[in-house]
C-alpha cells in the first residue's frame, strides 16, 4: 500500500526532504523539514505545499514539520478512486503518517485543510496532539455558495480548463481587497497556476476533490467531542469563508478565535508572521517539545 522515494535541499538551518508515498494506489509528494515533535500542514484548495513555505522556514527550527500536496496538486498524484469525500481524505493523511513512522503529531489545516485535520482529530483523537484551524468552516456549505462553486465545477468539466470567466470570479475570493494594491504578486502568481493547470488533472482531482469539498457534511455536532487543545484563526477579510462561519465553529470547538486584520483567505502568505506568531504560541502552549 506504501512506497517511499526521498531527497533532500539543502536550506540555511535544516534540510528538507522530499518524499513520494503511495497511499490507495496514487503517490503523494512530502515536504518533510526539521526533526522534534511533528506538525502537520495541510494546504488550501487550489493551492500546494508552497503555500506554507514562509512557516515552514521557521517552524522546522523547532519541530519535524510535514506538509502533504493535495491529490492533484503540487506533485502529488491523481484522486484515488475509492476516496470517499473529506472524511477519505483524513484517513488517507492518517496513512501517510503511518507510512513516515509518526504516531502523533499536532496538526494545521487552512480552508480544505481544515476540513480533513477535523475529521483527522474525529477519527483518531488520541493521535492529534493539538488543532489549529485557518480559514476554514467544519459546517456544510451554504447552499447559495454550494450552488455556485458546482457552477464553476461544471464549467471547469466542461472546458477541460479553467476559463478566463471562472478566474475572474475565483481569483479575487483568495484574497484580502486591497491585495491587488500592497501584493500584486500572489493573486498574479495564482492566476497563472490555475491557467497551468494539465487537462488531466482538472478532470481526474481538482474537479472530483471540488465536488467533494463543497458538497462535504455539516460536522458541528462533532466538534464537542474533541478534547485536543485547539484554536481557531481566521481572515477577517476572507470572502469564501466568513467571520461568523469561524464563530460558530470555534463556539462549537469551545476554543479561542483569533481574527486576523485585514487577512483574507490565504492567511499563511498574506500575513505570514502574524500566522507564524500565533502557531508558534500555541504549538509552546500545546506542549509541543521543540528540538534543541
Amino acid at each position: 500500500m506504501q512506497s517511499m522515494t526521498s531527497a533532500r535541499a539543502a536550506t540555511p538551518d535544516f534540510a528538507v526532504r522530499k518524499h513520494l508515498i503511495e497511499v490507495d494506489g496514487s503517490p503523494l509528494h512530502v515536504l518533510d523539514a526539521g526533526r522534534g515533535d511533528t506538525v502537520l500542514l495541510g494546504h488550501s484548495y487550489l493551492w500546494s505545499a508552497e503555500m506554507w513555505r514562509p512557516q515552514v522556514e521557521v517552524l522546522a527550527r523547532h519541530y519535524r514539520v510535514v506538509v502533504p500536496d493535495l491529490w492533484g496538486h503540487g506533485g502529488s498524484g491523481r484522486l484515488p478512486e475509492v476516496t470517499q469525500g473529506v472524511g477519505g481524505l483524513a484517513r488517507q493523511h492518517l496513512a501517510l503518517m503511518d507510512a513516515l513512522g509518526i504516531e502523533s503529531f499536532a496538526v494545521c489545516g487552512l480552508s480544505v485543510g481544515g476540513m480533513w485535520a477535523f475529521e483527522m482529530a474525529c477519527l483518531a483523537p488520541h493521535r492529534v496532539r493539538a488543532m489549529a484551524l485557518l480559514d476554514s468552516f467544519i459546517g456544510a456549505e451554504p447552499q447559495p455558495a454550494k450552488l455556485r462553486f458546482f457552477g464553476m465545477l461544471d464549467a471547469v468539466a466542461s472546458a477541460g480548463a479553467v476559463s478566463s470567466h471562472v478566474l475572474d470570479a475565483v481569483v479575487p475570493m483568495f484574497f484580502a481587497p486591497d491585495i491587488v494594491s500592497c501584493r500584486p504578486d500572489l493573486p498574479a502568481r495564482f492566476r497563472a497556476a490555475l491557467q497551468d493547470w494539465p487537462r488531466d488533472r482538472l478532470l481526474d482531482s481538482v474537479v472530483p476533490l471540488g465536488r467533494m469539498i463543497f458538497g462535504r457534511r455539516d460536522a458541528l455536532d462533532d466538534a464537542p467531542r474533541l478534547r485536543m487543545p485547539r484554536i481557531v484563526l481566521h481572515g477577517a477579510a476572507d470572502i469564501p469563508r466568513s467571520v461568523e462561519e469561524a464563530e460558530r465553529m470555534a463556539s462549537a470547538l469551545a476554543c479561542q478565535l483569533a481574527v486576523l486584520p485585514g487577512v483574507g483567505h490565504i492567511a499563511s502568505l498574506e500575513a505570514p508572521e502574524v500566522v507564524t506568531d500565533h502557531l508558534l504560541g500555541f504549538l509552546q502552549h500545546a506542549g509541543l517539545c521543540a528540538s534543541a
